[in-house]
């Protein structure tokens, strides 16, 4: 964060904006949106010469897919230059809550990196490891998951349960389920499951980022108040210490996600990738975890959920009868099969998603 203009603030009025979240959050939004419209052209051009025919088509994909191929992957990348640089620049590094969500975001990224440069390289669909890659993911998440319930161990301790391990429930203002240490398990699975889940919706142009952007939103709001014990107490929600300063960080992926959609808008320029999904997801469900908002988040991202269940139940369907239920997984593939056009399913999906949205700040109030 730029600290000097803080310190400005003592002796300048002006500079006193800086100390306000809101202002620094709105700041990292258009901070990193310019990073990603400065820089993306030439990001762009760069991997399309390395990359050359791009990232590989499935074979058993919608016919219209191969219209797209040539198209370079890995944009992930412009979104992280966008959302780190502009994070580096406004949040406040000191907070354990900020600096954990960035690198499991960096981390979650590298995975989805050297997942994108094996199917480039390759030229398959079939890129790292699925085992050896969810067990890299489940470390990077259990370690955040620690750090991030010993910052919050100290906060308070509601009816006898230990805070910082324990599980809160939309609609119920007290009640909270206390994990001990096994609320590591938990919180891991949550940021894993979110990676995982947004790397699965991936598979149309802006299908993925603009419920991203919705979910930041939802969840910056929800930093910032259940960060300021004032809000706190009024929507009868946990205050957490602290976590308001994460609104900044998801401002940047408001920012980040708009300049993205400039050049992710169909066709497309290029694509997320895994380097940018798997790293948006992680973000997001970190930030759940960090909140305690784990619950509403499979109601806010339920968009996500879908996409994820669809997999699971078309695999293990067909493993079990070897029937399939969908015409093909993920789900939107399956509109797409049905005869839907590929702007009508990313619409369409973008409206659930603000629906969800809606309904997952609902349980805000109503306690």
């Amino acid at each position: 964060m730029l600290i000097w203009l803080v310190d400005l603030a003592d002796k300048v009025q002006f500079f006193n904006l800086f100390r306000y979240i809101t202002f620094r959050t709105g700041a990292a939004m258009f901070t990193a949106a310019l990073i990603v419209f400065l820089f993306g052209p030439r990001i762009i051009a760069s991997l399309k010469v390395r990359q050359g025919r791009g990232q590989p088509i499935r074979a058993d994909g919608p016919q219209t897919h191969f219209l797209k191929a040539g198209t370079p992957t890995m944009g992930g990348l412009m979104i992280l230059a966008g959302i780190v640089g502009s994070s580096l620049l406004w949040a406040d590094l000191s907070s354990v809550y900020v600096v954990t969500t960035l690198l499991v975001t960096l981390g979650f990224g590298a995975i989805g990196f050297y997942d994108d440069y094996l199917k480039v390289t390759k030229q398959s669909d079939k890129g790292f490891s699925g085992k050896a890659r969810l067990g890299i993911e489940f470390i990077i998440a259990g370690l955040a998951v620690f750090f991030i319930m010993q910052a919050s161990m100290a906060a308070t301790t509601v009816n006898g349960s230990t805070f910082g391990s324990s599980i809160a429930f939309p609609f119920f203002k007290d009640l909270l389920l206390d994990l001990g240490w096994f609320f590591i398990v938990f919180g891991a699975f949550v940021i894993v499951a979110a990676g995982n889940a947004v790397n699965l919706t991936d598979g149309l142009d802006g299908l993925a980022i603009v419920p991203v952007m919705i979910a930041a939103a939802s969840f910056g709001a929800i930093a910032y108040l259940a960060g300021n014990a004032v809000f706190a107490n009024y929507l009868q929600i946990h205050f957490v210490p602290g976590t308001g300063e994460l609104a900044v960080i998801l401002g940047a992926v408001m920012g980040a996600g708009l300049g993205f959609l400039w050049f992710n808008a169909p066709p497309a320029a290029i694509f997320m990738g895994d380097t940018g999904s798997l790293a948006l997801g992680g973000l997001i469900g970190t930030v759940a975890v960090a909140t305690k908002h784990e619950i509403v988040m499979a109601i806010i991202g339920g968009l996500f959920v879908m996409e994820a269940l669809s997999v699971i139940i078309q695999v293990g369907w067909f493993k079990l009868t070897g029937k399939r239920v969908f015409l093909m997984a993920p789900i939107h593939h399956h509109f797409e099969k049905l005869g839907w056009t590929e702007s009508q399913v990313v619409v369409r999906f973008w409206i659930i998603a603000v629906g969800l949205a809606m309904l997952g700040l609902a349980t805000l109030k109503l306690r």
